[in-house]
């Protein structure tokens, strides 16, 4: 966070607000794990229980927005001020989306369970995958606390090898199904709940172009890895 401010009453409600922002953090990760855990264990106690905690990231969204709001209204900060309580407000609607997306696999995985596929769907093979995504989002959130922008653009690096196991696992999944037509159904389910996790890698792309976006007041969204390369320097 940033350097101590003149009024000390600023300076607690940040901190406030960015700890509540880094559970809301712990808590979509957490949903994240569950969700695949569901999956791995063709548990629909597990799924349903990702699906019942997504009232309680919505809850805290709204929380950190309105008393973000009410800081900015009442501080009226400027330069890195406000640019810190606009990344903050944008990283907790990633951190939203990501509960999302969770919620989403925590429903396929419903209906890959309900549909009676074997468990011999290539299933495991994502929890590479997930864990890359949630070690990123750990590391984006991670970073943001100490607006590290080294540690953020080896995060954009990192976001294109959860790229490259999306493709590899697309290319086994349509092998499996040509090699049985019968999984089709199931296969597809596998496919957008393995697109979801690729976006959670790319939700914690976003907060690190969100950690840049403070330190340096650069947009870097859309920029090659050159480009951001050279704004660090």
């Amino acid at each position: 966070m940033p350097d101590k401010h003149l009024s000390t009453q600023f300076d607690s409600e940040l901190n406030v607000v960015s700890t509540k922002v880094m559970q809301l953090g712990g808590l979509v990760e957490s949903q994240i794990r569950k969700a695949i855990d569901a999956l791995s264990q063709f548990s629909m106690d597990i799924a349903n229980e990702v699906t019942a905690n997504e009232v309680r990231v919505n809850a805290m969204e709204v929380e950190i927005d309105r008393e973000l709001s009410s800081i900015i209204a009442r501080r009226q900060p400027t330069a890195v001020d406000l640019r810190l309580l606009i990344a903050i407000s944008k990283i907790t609607a990633n951190l939203e989306r990501v509960g999302d997306e969770a919620e989403k696999i925590a429903r396929m995985v419903r209906s890959i369970i309900d549909s009676g596929a074997p468990r011999s769907l290539p299933s495991l093979e994502l929890k590479v995958a997930s864990d890359l995504a949630s070690n990123l989002l750990r590391q984006s959130l991670d970073a943001f606390a100490r607006l590290d922008t080294a540690a953020a653009l080896s995060i954009m690096k990192d976001d294109y090898q959860i790229d490259r196991e999306f493709d590899g696992f697309v290319r086994k999944l349509i092998t499996y199904m040509m090699e049985d037509p019968r999984m089709i159904s199931a296969s597809l389910n596998l496919l957008f709940l393995a697109k979801s996790i690729e976006r959670v890698g790319d939700h914690a792309k976003n907060i690190a172009e969100l950690i840049i976006y403070v330190v340096k007041g650069a947009d870097v969204r859309h920029s090659s890895l050159e480009e951001i390369e050279s704004v660090l320097k």
